[in-house]
């Protein structure tokens, strides 16, 4: 089972997602248009409550390891990610269930965040595959995995009934431990611009 763990980055700390990130959490993410893509939308402190209780008993089973992600200089919760799907026998993981605040979509939080986990995963934890998968609908997130180069592998169709009711279909990511040198230099580089 992985073990919690604090990741350090310049811009950003991922840190073991706990109730006591609840208050920092809800403050800065409770916008719907956070929730637009996801199944379940948060939408109260009491979901956000919910949330975290629900990835925490995920990882207490082994299926997930969560984390606050924090902005590194002022301590201030900014959004959340995590490892899920885990299959340690196979070496793979996803990593997912992320949000940031509206104000820090789309800087350098996100791609060091990505490059904290990826790192982490293929030269820590010794994984040969990581995945991410969004609604194909969210093309802001399929340009942000294409970004930070992974490659698209297909879209399951009909794949997740949302609370709403809709249907979603989603599409499949992945960066292999043989494309990860590559992938890591690539990151390094933007977060160095």
């Amino acid at each position: 089972m992985l073990e919690p763990v604090i990741l350090e980055g310049r811009f950003v700390q991922l840190e073991p997602l706990s109730l006591n990130h609840l208050d920092g959490l809800t403050r800065v993410g409770l916008d719907p248009q956070l929730w637009r893509w996801i199944p379940s939308a948060v939408t109260s402190g009491e979901k956000m409550r919910g949330y975290i209780e629900t990835a925490l008993t995920e990882r207490r089973s082994g299926q997930s390891l969560p984390f606050a992600v924090v902005d590194a200089i002022t301590g201030e919760a900014i959004g959340s990610t995590r490892y899920g799907n885990i299959s340690e026998p196979n070496r793979r993981l996803e990593i997912g269930w992320t949000w940031y605040t509206p104000t820090r979509q789309r800087t350098a939080a996100n791609t060091e965040a990505k490059l904290l986990l990826l790192t982490h995963a293929f030269e820590r934890l010794g994984m040969i595959r990581v995945e991410f998968k969004t609604d194909a609908l969210n093309e802001k997130s399929r340009n942000a995995l294409l970004r930070i180069g992974a490659v698209q592998e297909g879209i399951f169709r009909k794949h997740l009934i949302c609370e709403s009711g809709r249907v979603r279909d989603t599409v499949y990511f992945s960066i292999l431990d043989t494309e990860w040198p590559e992938k890591k230099r690539r990151l390094e580089a933007r977060l160095a611009a």
